[in-house]
């Protein structure tokens, strides 16, 4: 049977990856997809570098416009990322009858509506496994392997910078800033960090994993995004001490206004395997109503094992290939005509728990007044500790966590208790999630 073949767009760190893991595996992989799959153009400014990669194996070129319009090409697999140019590479493929492979999150998290418009008008595959997570089959797990399941919702260590970070902060007591020179310095952290440690990366990863599980279209532009970094070291140690861990979350979940869509530091019981999860690894639970809580732990990125991911594509695309397109997956695995129009859920309706720290004057009364203000707000403490001042200091840090409550009361109380004349200080609010059964 006629090989399929495949145009390279980028062959980088995740590029070439999937260029050896293709042609290392090739005999395994041509046994499971039914026929070969090979790289036979590969498109990449950096020619000499592409063609030292290569090896003579592909055929290496610089206009990767023209690739894409290449009769003899049947797969598209963009790795260039970016918004722009990748995103008319995308639905110029389309438009050209390709099917398109990619790992690009932020595209498709920004204009994937549009994207899969064009695919269905045109009878072609997007597939984007390692979008999302890295080497971890996500998408296929939600999509496909919990199909009989009404997701309930979602919670996931997307962003393996940001736990490298939190872990080390954690475990070595450092700040913030020194642990990013580190994750820096070991290169799991940009020049510029701020889409992995402002929690933009994790947004658009959370907002693809949402509309897969609840079958509603991309609305990055809804998702409620707050970064790490004006987490503290005292923080996390005080966390420590009240049995949780602080990681930052994608949590997508109904409730009954709509579907929550957020991203956030949040404080984990330690006895949850999430919360165990250190380093630059990810891991993404997912409660269904017939399965119930499911966990999915590996590498969230790498060459390999996003390479992984890719390459799983390219093996169902290959099956897929001839098949009627009325008996593929959705890409959204709900049928196109078939998605919601259900609302994302403002933050400030969002209800959940809460950790608050403050330094307030050591004095009769203050302790009172701050507790009357969570009571006005219909807040109840579900535990608090007060700690010493420090020999000299007439200021003490007190730490609450709080019950169940809405979002729009926390910041009620907060705004109060910041203007009380004890509390010279801003209120350190992170939110909470148990993760249990319900």
């Amino acid at each position: 049977m006629k090989p399929i073949n495949v145009v390279l767009l980028g062959i980088g760190t995740v590029g070439g990856g999937t260029f050896r893991v293709l042609r290392r595996n090739q005999e395994e992989i041509r046994r499971r997809a039914g026929r070969a799959i090979e790289i036979t153009v590969v498109a990449d400014k950096a020619v000499d570098k592409a063609r030292e990669i290569v090896q003579g194996a592909a055929e290496v070129v610089d206009d990767a416009f023209a690739a894409v319009r290449r009769p003899d090409i049947d797969i598209v697999v963009e790795l260039i990322g970016g918004y722009t140019v990748a995103k008319q590479l995308v639905l110029e493929a389309i438009e050209h009858g390709k099917h398109v492979v990619t790992a690009n999150k932020a595209l498709l998290a920004t204009h994937g509506n549009e994207i899969f418009a064009a695919a269905s008008r045109k009878g072609v595959m997007v597939a984007f496994e390692a979008a999302v997570a890295g080497g971890i089959p996500i998408i296929k797990a939600v999509r496909e392997g919990l199909t009989a399941n009404r997701i309930e919702w979602i919670a996931g260590i997307i962003n393996g910078t940001s736990n490298f970070i939190l872990s080390e902060m954690r475990e070595k007591g450092l700040a913030f800033n020194d642990v990013l020179k580190e994750a820096q310095r070991l290169g799991y952290a940009e020049a510029d960090p701020t889409f992995d440690i402002e929690g933009i990366d994790a947004a658009h990863k959370l907002t693809i994993l949402s509309a897969i599980a609840f079958g509603i279209p991309m609305q990055f532009e809804k998702a409620y995004t707050e970064g790490i970094a004006r987490l503290t070291k005292e923080d996390i140690r005080y966390a420590e001490e009240l049995g949780y861990r602080i990681k930052l979350l994608g949590i997508t979940k109904r409730n009954g206004n709509g579907i929550e869509l957020r991203v956030h530091p949040t404080l984990i019981p330690k006895r949850r395997l999430i919360a165990n999860v250190e380093g630059v690894m990810n891991a993404v639970l997912v409660k269904g109503d017939a399965v119930g809580a499911t966990m999915y732990y590996g590498a969230g990125a790498g060459a390999e094992p996003t390479a992984s991911a890719v390459v799983a594509d390219l093996v169902d695309v290959t099956r897929l290939h001839t098949a009627d397109k009325a008996h593929r997956v959705p890409h959204l695995a709900f049928q196109p005509e078939s998605l919601s129009d259900i609302a994302i859920v403002p933050m400030e309706d969002v209800r959940t728990a809460y950790y608050l720290r403050l330094r307030a004057l050591d004095r009769p009364g203050v302790l009172a007044d701050i507790t009357r203000i969570l009571a006005d707000q219909e807040i109840s403490i579900d535990a608090m500790m007060q700690k010493e001042p420090e020999e000299g200091e007439e200021q003490a840090d007190i730490i609450m966590l709080t019950h169940l409550t809405v979002e729009r009361n926390i910041n009620a109380a907060i705004a109060r208790i910041e203007s009380l004349e004890a509390v010279p200080g801003k209120v350190t609010r992170i939110r909470l999630e148990e993760l249990g059964k319900n």
